[in-house]
């Protein structure tokens, strides 16, 4: 498993701006960039990990009050550099949850597993 730790996750439920493209991101402590991404009317997810991208189908998300875990599909291990799990430790402000929380479901939508723990 891989493991990142991050101050926040920064997340956009519909940029108006990216064609209402859903986003959610964060930096690690050493540099690594992890980003998960959707325009709503394509089928598959977009993961970026350490700048380098791969189309998805089949994630499941667990976000919790500090952590945040991506399990892959056994298929997709290539896109975590044969890991096929992350994750991120992060102190994401109560009050931007509610944000993440939209954000991680329509990436997710009928395309993937989000989970509230």
């Amino acid at each position: 498993m891989l493991q990142l730790n991050t101050d926040a996750l920064m997340a956009t439920p519909c940029d108006e701006e990216e064609d209402n493209m859903a986003m959610l991101c964060c930096h690690g402590k050493n540099g690594e960039m992890f980003m998960l991404s959707r325009y709503p009317d394509e089928d598959e997810v977009e993961l970026t990990w350490d700048y380098e991208p791969s189309t998805l189908n089949g994630l499941k998300v667990t976000l919790g009050d500090t952590t945040l875990l991506v399990e892959l599909a056994a298929g997709d291990t290539d896109a975590l550099g044969g890991k096929d799990c992350l994750q991120i430790s992060h102190s994401t402000a109560p009050a931007d949850m509610s944000e993440v929380e939209e954000t991680l479901q329509n990436i997710l939508k009928g395309t993937g597993t989000y989970i509230r723990a």
